[in-house]
């Protein structure tokens, strides 16, 4: 291995390092928590080094919204590869979305409450954002029936599973309810 291999490596291994103690911080204590000194006295380097690979907070956390939808998108195939029912398909995505947001509350606000400074719905949306909504279409956008764009079909599936998401974790839902809830989903939304 020549010397700019190495190099190469150990700079990666030293950005998935900030990246997993940034993520494991702010699921601990959250975002407010979350500051370059902190990070770099946990991850014993200095500032300096910190921003030699992120220009700040903002980096930080858009990379771990990357790093998040890469997950999601493979929870939700994960979910729906094992069933072949339309209907089941729809209910276990809704389900795994609803699992992730539940298990990784900063990760999922890094996705889709905080400003990591990453661009959605556009052409230079970054690809592990493009394969979380190419996995939310895939089981969505044979649902969507006769006359409905699937992508618009897959938004508004999406946004209300979102809104599940968002008012349960805040405690403005019953969580007992939650099983209700997807199955109301799927049978009002879906075309199956």
């Amino acid at each position: 291995m020549s010397v700019q291999e190495r190099k190469q490596r150990e700079r990666a291994d030293r950005e998935r390092l900030i990246v997993a103690t940034a993520r494991e911080l702010a699921e601990q204590q959250g975002w407010d928590a979350v500051t370059t000194r902190r990070l770099a006295e946990r991850i014993e380097y200095s500032q300096p080094v910190l921003y030699s690979h992120f220009r700040g907070k903002r980096e930080i956390i858009g990379a771990v919204a990357l790093e998040g939808a890469s997950e999601m998108a493979a929870a939700m195939r994960s979910a729906t590869a094992a069933v072949s029912a339309p209907r089941e398909r729809v209910a276990a995505l809704a389900r795994a979305y609803l699992d992730f947001a539940e298990r990784n509350p900063a990760v999922y606000d890094a996705l889709f409450q905080l400003d990591g400074g990453l661009a959605y719905a556009q052409e230079d949306t970054p690809e592990q954002l493009k394969d979380a909504f190419a996995a939310l279409m895939e089981t969505l956008g044979e649902v969507a029936g006769d006359g409905v764009e699937p992508e618009l079909f897959t938004e508004v599936f999406w946004a209300s599973l979102h809104g599940l998401a968002t008012l349960t974790r805040s405690g403005r839902l019953l969580p007992e309810d939650a099983e209700r809830r997807i199955e109301l989903l799927v049978d009002r939304l879906a075309v199956i």
